[in-house]
């Protein structure tokens, strides 16, 4: 009995979540996109998630011109779908709002070459893409075995070599991507203005001044202070109420 309160339950909530998500739909469609917002973010604090509500929830903000909630919830879209051209080609638009113009250092040297190939593909899609060559190696193992030909046998064993090297590249390519992410800690700046202190304490010098809506990157944290680092590689202490975590 226990069980099946706890099925309808779960039903219940899957089905209340789904009839939000599509009432508001129907605010953004009437343009009425704090009712939008409302709804969307009802279904965010039952604790349910897609790339298709962030997207939408971003979509509102953005049209109501609130900068910083538009990237963040763009962000977290493609934290789920990072290979969406549609969420990346938005949070463009919305990065266009923002004020501070950070300069982006282009990495240098071997560290470059491999992080730009890890980073064509999510390290999940990496995951398919060694069980696919994973998938070949066994058909050519079963041709290999079977064949009674000296050539086949041979453009069997090569094929299964090269099988091997493609299951070993993309499976550290995932393992890379992997580590690479979850060492990562992205923040949006939500405070319309916020002082970059350089050290972590109010009296300390403001190193330079950040506008809602810029990226920044968490290395540490002092009590409610978090030294942040931009893409120039600028780095400060910023107070973590100022920043939103995107993985959170």
């Amino acid at each position: 009995m226990r069980k099946i309160l706890i099925l309808l339950l779960f039903v219940s909530q899957v089905f209340w979540a789904q009839t939000a998500f599509e009432q508001g739909n129907k605010f953004y469609e009437k343009e009425n996109y704090e009712a939008a917002i409302s709804s969307y973010e009802s279904v965010v604090n039952s604790g349910k998630q897609s790339a298709e509500l962030y997207f939408n929830l971003g979509n509102s903000y953005y049209k109501l011109h609130k900068v910083a909630p538009a990237i963040y919830n763009y962000e977290k879209a493609l934290l789920l779908s990072p290979n969406d051209t549609e969420i990346k080609t938005n949070l463009e638009f919305a990065r266009k709002m923002t004020i501070d113009d950070i300069k982006v250092i282009p990495k240098v040297g071997f560290n470059k070459l491999i992080q730009d190939f890890t980073a064509k593909y999510y390290y999940d899609t990496w995951a398919w893409i060694a069980v696919a060559f994973a998938f070949l190696f066994l058909l050519f193992f079963v041709g290999y075995y079977f064949s009674h030909s000296t050539a086949l046998k041979r453009v069997f064993f090569f094929g299964m070599f090269l099988w091997l090297i493609g299951i070993g590249l993309s499976t550290a390519s995932g393992f890379y991507e992997k580590g690479r992410m979850d060492n990562e800690r992205p923040a949006i700046v939500f405070a319309e203005t916020a002082s970059v202190k350089s050290e972590p304490k109010s009296t300390a010098t403001d190193a330079f001044v950040l506008h809602e809506g810029t990226k920044v990157y968490i290395l540490e944290s002092i009590a409610n202070w978090k030294k942040v680092e931009l893409t120039d590689e600028t780095t400060g202490w910023i107070e973590d109420s100022a920043i939103k975590e995107i993985k959170n």
